[in-house]
């Protein structure tokens, strides 16, 4: 299914179905962007920049979101939270007199998007790298309520918080299915730890 998709170009903010991604919006463009979609739909495309460049070129997949909460601050600019609802894949960028880009993409389906639950091995093998790449970057984490998320989100919310480049970020939100991700994001904080070691940390 195809639809015109307003968007919101911004590299390492990734976003994807069932998940929340907080945002701070103060440019002029993109606070109109969050005045019409709160007019139109509530709805807003989140997808990264594939480059450098006025505009920047775009990757071709993103994911769109709903409004679900929104504060208006007195001097024009927003704190909104989106709902990530499906992935999108950009058929064709659109000639429009808004400040801000308009696509038009085709939204993923509910197989490619749907649920998969981890095997008991590979859920394992996640939490222990998790663990390592979080002590090797010092960071406090309650493991107990990490413990009790489910698959999809545990997953998904290492990819949108971990900080990898934009490149690997990509390819987790293009990964083909949960399992798939999982794998990825492994390997990317085994990458990320032993690179430190080797001051390299980015994804060829």
């Amino acid at each position: 299914m195809s639809r015109r998709i307003a968007i919101f170009p911004l590299g390492g903010a990734l976003l994807f179905p069932r998940m929340h991604l907080p945002l701070h919006i103060f440019e002029p463009r993109y606070r109109a962007l969050v005045s019409e979609a709160m007019a139109r739909d509530q709805r807003i495309g989140m997808i990264q920049p594939s480059g450098p460049g006025e505009p920047p070129p775009l990757y071709s997949i993103g994911c769109i979101g709903r409004i679900a909460e929104i504060e208006a601050l007195e001097d024009g600019r927003f704190n909104i939270i989106l709902a990530g609802e499906s992935r999108f894949r950009v058929q064709r960028e659109l000639e429009v007199a808004t400040s801000f880009r308009q696509v038009e993409a085709e939204l993923f389906g509910e197989d490619e998007d749907g649920l998969v639950a981890l095997a008991p091995s590979e859920r394992a093998a996640l939490e222990e790298e998790a663990h390592a790449f979080a002590d090797s970057l010092g960071y406090v984490i309650e493991w107990e309520a990490v413990e009790s998320l489910d698959d999809e989100t545990l997953v998904n919310a290492i990819a949108q918080i971990a900080p990898f480049d934009m490149a690997a970020k990509q390819a987790l939100l293009e990964a083909r299915d949960l399992r798939e991700r999982s794998e990825l994001t492994i390997q990317l904080m085994q990458f990320m730890r032993h690179g430190d070691a080797r001051g390299s940390q980015r994804l060829q």
